[in-house]
């Protein structure tokens, strides 16, 4: 059985969470390849508002089995406060939960790392959520670092103090001083560790291969988004894993020719956390406008979300690179009551006009924009894509000619009965 893809194509905050509980049904294993806590997957029913960062967004639905993968680097205390807070809900974590034990751990000291190192930027910081997430993939590809497996071991204390001793020694090398109480830090972390031990620790990889064998229905998740790739985003205002299609294959062990349908998923306009580029930026009253009626904020850091219109160019970019096969289009919905819609179809450098993503888009880039009729229309009650108003079926269809993929789901809302299959 082939394995299905779950992708955003933007910075991040498209709405990943959401349709992947929409689709759970349709699948027996959802899968999360890559990221750490620095990722808010929000999911709304029931009049409920729930926000996971490493828990797969699968785990509210009775019959699926939820993996975090190997690519996946975990917190454990963030990872215990998430078990904690979904505890009225009694989900049986013990059947429905899985972790590779080739996950990576995040460390008191990778936190620690992680400020230090934003603040010795001072300016130029590059908008770190501090959750320890870049120290800890650094430390895996240094082959320095600590997996899930290794708390099983009769070393593992060893392990643990050896890696801690080394990131207090590099602590002391940075310009700026942070202040910390690393025993206070290292108790909540014993204690998630011991609660870690109680769940069901695999070899992922060699779990997924049986599960496709079987025939069961496998959907992989990824977080954060396209344009924050290592490689392909807008470096270094990235994150420190692999966000496109290819993580899935590194993040689980999956095998590029098993990969079935990739999910593109994009918001209506464009939004972005923290520092970076952003071309489409508005410091208007637009902006102003798409940020407050999105509830343009981070799931994970609180901080409000940059806004601006939709960008062709980018968005083709990481259909491209992703291979996307179906488009999923979020919020469309904050755009009603805009007399006039932007959309960016080109860049104009100093190169000249460029219709692709360059290198580098951190200065001399101006968009271009064609406009299109907005529409006043509350597009939230509507249960079915017969209803649109005309000028946002038209932004559709524009969209999908100029995207040359299909638009599937159109979201017009945040619960998940808000979402119209096309």
């Amino acid at each position: 059985m082939a394995v299905d893809l779950l992708l955003g194509l933007q910075w991040g905050d498209e709405g990943k969470g959401k349709i992947v509980d929409v689709l759970t049904t349709s699948y027996d294993i959802i899968a999360r390849f890559q990221g750490g806590p620095n990722a808010g997957h929000t999911l709304e029913f029931e009049g409920n508002k729930h926000v996971l960062h490493t828990i797969p967004s699968g785990i509210f639905h009775p019959k699926a089995i939820n993996l975090i993968g190997n690519g996946v680097v975990i917190d454990p205390v963030i990872f215990k406060k998430e078990i904690d807070n979904l505890a009225p809900y009694q989900l049986d974590f013990s059947e429905k939960l899985l972790i590779s034990k080739k996950a990576h751990l995040i460390l008191p000291t990778h936190r620690l790392l992680d400020a230090a190192s934003e603040a010795a930027k001072g300016k130029a910081k590059i908008g770190s959520t501090l959750k320890g997430i870049g120290p800890t993939y650094m430390d895996k590809t240094g082959r320095n670092g600590i997996r899930v497996g290794d708390i099983l071991a009769t070393d593992w204390e060893e392990k643990y103090k050896r890696l801690t001793q080394k990131h207090l020694g590099m602590l002391k090398a940075y310009d700026a001083s942070i202040e910390y109480d690393l025993k206070s830090m290292e108790i909540a972390f014993s204690e998630s560790i011991n609660a870690l031990r109680q769940f069901k620790l695999v070899d992922s990889e060699q779990y997924l291969i049986e599960a496709q064998r079987e025939g069961k229905k496998i959907l992989a998740e990824g977080a954060q988004g396209s344009l924050l790739d290592v490689d392909f985003g807008t470096y270094p205002f990235v994150t420190s894993s692999t966000t496109t299609a290819a993580g899935a294959c590194t993040g689980l062990g999956v095998a590029p020719n098993k990969i079935k349908e990739v999910y593109g998923i994009f918001k209506a306009y464009t939004t972005r956390v923290g520092s970076g580029p952003f071309p489409t930026e508005l410091f208007d009253k637009d902006g102003e406008t798409m940020g407050r009626v999105g509830h343009e904020f981070g799931a994970t850091t609180g901080r409000s979300r940059r806004c601006g219109w939709i960008d062709l160019v980018a968005l083709k970019y990481s259909i491209h690179i992703n291979g996307v096969t179906q488009l999923m289009m979020m919020k469309g919905d904050v755009l009603s009551g805009f007399e006039k819609l932007k959309i960016c179809t080109a860049y104009k450098t100093t190169s000249g006009v460029m219709d692709y993503f360059p290198y580098d888009i951190n200065s001399g880039i101006e968009p271009i924009y064609e406009e299109i009729p907005g529409w006043k229309e509350d597009l939230t009650q509507m249960t079915e894509a017969s209803l649109f108003p005309a000028n946002f079926q038209a932004y559709i269809d524009y969209l999908e000619k100029a995207l040359e993929t299909p638009i599937k789901i159109v979201s017009v809302g945040p619960d998940r009965k808000q979402t119209i299959f096309r």
